[in-house]
């Protein structure tokens, strides 16, 4: 297991700010999404990495605790289940069955810190709800791990396949997960008798995997819906104009009306995750984006406006 160095993943300093971490990931998300990295294999390999180290950097608790290992990861007499505020770190404690796992799109260093529970217990099921000195067989017992779920694989159903290494016995186990279509992030999904073993001829536990969604650098979703931002020049907010989103249904086309302003926001219906039976929607708010190295030629024009035009934004101004 090799430590990782999320803040350089992410290219930020240690005393990064929330903002700085958060447009850190959006811009070197939108660079190795494997729908336009130009080598797919290494995008989403990258693009994984980016998720893990947001997903431990954004999340205040984490991130202390990151904090608190990263000085200390190497030292062999460092228990991160002592650190302050270190409830989460896994292990069970008390005799517990612990688990490494892979496949779940997390790295084995996260699952060992930051998983959901490898080796934990699940909600009251504990140890299938018996103690050591009771006679006859009983169920083993159920333990948790996150799942990273791309949008993709939440939209249209997939399946993952998942590896789980005892960590006391060595014993490995591989199974296939089925990914439901319209999974939700938060979503248990179970996996009857792949937890820990059962006492006295007692069947297995079960394992129960927390989805939690891969971060998209153009999507997240709201109750089924898909919100988005849509970058539009000044003249087209002005003019009106067509403008081409690719959804995880297929393209849809959004028409930008003229005289459109910052925060408006256009609606495709049905374009959204799948719920039962329906779709959400698409939901995408436009904000105004302007050059941001414009030309000499383009500065010419722009002054030429600023110069001639009577419209004035602020009221105060007037």
């Amino acid at each position: 297991m090799n430590f990782r160095d999320y803040y350089e993943v992410l290219g930020v300093s240690k005393t990064a700010s929330d903002d700085e971490i958060r447009k850190a990931f959006r811009k070197l998300a939108r660079k190795y999404h494997p729908d336009v990295a130009e080598d797919k294999v290494e995008g989403e390999k990258k693009f994984k990495e980016l998720n893990e180290a947001y997903e431990v950097l954004s999340d205040p608790k984490k991130r202390a605790k990151y904090d608190q290992l990263g000085s200390q990861w190497n030292n062999p007499g460092f228990d991160p289940r002592s650190a302050p505020g270190a409830a989460g770190f896994g292990g069970m404690g008390g005799g517990g069955v612990e688990y490494n796992f892979s496949g779940t799109g997390f790295s084995d260093f996260f699952e060992q810190f930051f998983g959901g529970g490898v080796g934990g217990m699940h909600g009251s099921h504990g140890m299938g709800g018996y103690t050591r000195t009771q006679a006859g067989p009983h169920k083993g017992q159920d333990i948790d791990a996150d799942i990273m779920v791309t949008l993709e694989e939440a939209y249209h159903g997939g399946q993952r396949t998942l590896r789980l290494q005892s960590r006391d016995s060595g014993e490995t186990k591989s199974v296939t997960v089925k990914i439901p279509k319209g999974v939700e992030a938060g979503q248990s999904l179970r996996v009857r008798g792949y937890g820990g073993p059962g006492a006295n001829g007692g069947a297995a536990g079960d394992l129960f995997l927390n989805v939690r969604y891969e971060r998209h650098p153009l999507f997240r979703v709201e109750n089924s819906h898909l919100i988005c931002s849509l970058d539009v020049a000044p003249w087209e907010a002005i003019f009106g104009t067509k403008a081409t989103i690719k959804t995880l249904k297929g393209k849809v086309r959004l028409t930008v009306p003229p005289n459109t302003e910052s925060g408006e926001e256009l609606i495709a219906r049905g374009m959204g995750m799948p719920k039962g039976s329906t779709f959400g929607d698409l939901r995408a708010t436009v904000r105004i984006a302007v050059p941001e190295n414009p030309t000499g030629t383009e500065l010419k024009l722009w002054e030429t406006l600023r110069d001639q035009s009577i419209f004035r934004p602020r009221i105060h101004d007037q």
